[in-house]
């Protein structure tokens, strides 16, 4: 669905979605690079399990929740990509400690 431009000549790097390698642009925020990936990175809420994904890119919505570096409850919009960045997609509610 999304394509990045070809005229975009950032260095990538590479992040781990959930174990998986994947290539991004830096300076992308982890909504972008989860988006640009093609892989399915939903989120579940916590109350009905209905699936989510990045809505506003910019703080207000609260629908791109992730898991970053073992830190649970991350706006992946706010947050850019750094190389060997670690993500997991939240699935339900946050776990303690996360």
């Amino acid at each position: 669905m999304f394509k990045r431009s070809e005229q975009d000549k950032r260095p990538q790097v590479r992040i781990f979605v959930d174990g998986v390698a994947v290539a991004a642009r830096q300076g992308d925020p982890v909504s972008a690079a989860l988006l640009a990936s093609g892989l399915d990175a939903r989120r579940s809420t916590a109350v009905s399990g209905a699936p989510r994904l990045p809505y506003c890119m910019m703080g207000v919505c609260f629908d791109c929740l992730v898991t970053i570096d073992g830190v649970g409850n991350r706006q992946g919009c706010l947050v850019p990509v750094t190389d060997g960045m670690q993500i997991e997609i939240q699935k339900g509610k946050r776990e303690i400690g996360k």
